[in-house]
């Protein structure tokens, strides 16, 4: 056995599997991988990584695999799919998420085939455990496979308070000491034991004021739609195949970026904190459902639609829609007079949280600071948006 001192847990003991698979190069790469990527363009002491998470997630499944009476192989598989469950993120992590599913068709939690052609298929199988169990453990599939991915899952429980800790924001307060010791299963379906309602609202209320005020803050915004668009015109200018970038470290890909004509702005960039600003701002009363609708190929018409009524070059215009805003930690099951609900069913606090986030939802159009007025009135006449140029700016 072995204690690692971290941030959050204290001290976090890892042996038996876990240990072994900490030394392969899958889980060794998450050291090179930032927790949260362009955020720390906002907040400089986020330089925190997925390494430590990785840790920290493992650490709470072993918690709660006490709590839930497991024992064996079985949470020795869920240990080794915590552990894991990050391997299959690209560089920058979900910065460059978009890219990679849209070339592969394969999202970060689709581990089956990269688990089974690295080493960490040897210490697997090592240990009694059958590969693809565990990476479908890391897709969230299966009684236990929920608490490694699910509505309220380790993962979340780790990050929540980590990335808060590491902002220095004081929004990640979860009572996490409560909620894995009232886990349990009704049937197949994982649920919170009665009595935890105020606990499972502690999730959804981090998570709210997280995103407010960390995850989906603009500069971050800025900064992550740059990177995708330099990691797409990447792929395309070179024979860099998507395996090889899906395999990348957040300093290969900087590099790779800066080494490469068509994306070397965009790396000087984001490495001098010299980005794009907001021509548009517009929340989601503004925004017809049409336009949030669109896929990535209508999006990027629309960037070049923009960037030719405003006279500018095709790459200064970043058009970043966001999904309609969700909570699926809302649908977890907590138990109510013997009976398990959904949490939105019983708690009068998840209709004020989404009619928060639907109130911070905004979609942005961003350009270089010299461009910006131009981009602004091309932008209201191309999206067919309901405001004036006046009332549109930032």
């Amino acid at each position: 056995m072995r204690s690692i001192k971290d941030s959050v847990h204290d001290y976090v003991e890892v042996d038996g599997v876990a240990l072994d698979l900490l030394d392969t190069w899958p889980v060794q790469r998450l050291r090179h991988i930032k927790q949260l990527s362009t955020v720390r363009l906002v907040y400089p002491s986020a330089n925190h990584t997925r390494f430590e998470h990785s840790l920290g997630v493992s650490h709470l499944a072993t918690r709660a695999l006490d709590q839930l009476g497991v024992e064996d192989a079985r949470a020795d598989a869920v240990r080794a799919a915590a552990l894991l469950h990050d391997v299959g993120h690209g560089p920058y992590g979900h910065q460059t998420e978009p890219v990679i599913e849209r070339r592969t068709g394969s999202h970060h939690d689709e581990v089956h085939g990269l688990l089974a052609r690295t080493a960490v298929a040897g210490v697997l199988e090592a240990h009694g455990l059958d590969v693809d169990r565990v990476a479908d453990l890391v897709a969230g599939r299966g009684r236990l496979g929920r608490l490694v991915s699910g509505e309220l899952d380790v993962d979340r429980l780790d990050y929540l308070v980590r990335d808060a800790h590491h902002t220095g924001v004081p929004y990640g307060t979860i009572d996490q000491g409560r909620v894995l010791r009232e886990l349990t299963f009704e049937g197949d379906r994982l649920v919170l034991d009665e009595g935890t309602v105020a606990a499972a609202e502690s999730v959804l209320v981090a998570r709210a004021l997280m995103n407010a005020t960390v995850y989906r803050h603009h500069v971050s915004r800025i900064a992550g739609t740059i990177l995708e668009r330099a990691s797409e015109r990447l792929l395309d200018s070179t024979d860099l195949a998507v395996a090889e970038f899906a395999r990348m470290t957040d300093a290969d890909l900087l590099d790779a970026l800066a080494a490469c004509e068509a994306t070397a702005d965009a790396a000087r960039r984001l490495t001098e904190r010299d980005l794009h600003k907001r021509a548009l701002w517009v929340d989601r009363d503004a925004v017809p459902d049409r336009l949030v609708d669109r896929g990535h190929d209508e999006t990027r018409e629309l960037e070049r639609a923009i960037a030719d009524r405003a006279g500018v070059e095709p790459t200064a215009v970043l058009v970043d829609v966001p999904g309609e805003p969700s909570m699926p930690e809302s649908s977890l099951r907590v138990v109510v007079d013997g009976e398990p609900r959904r949490l939105d069913r019983r708690s009068a606090l998840v209709e004020g949280l989404r009619a928060m986030e639907r109130t911070r939802w905004r979609t942005g159009v961003y350009a270089p600071e010299t461009d910006c007025d131009a981009v602004r009135d091309a932008a209201v006449a191309v999206l067919g948006l309901d405001v004036s140029p006046d009332a549109a700016g930032t």
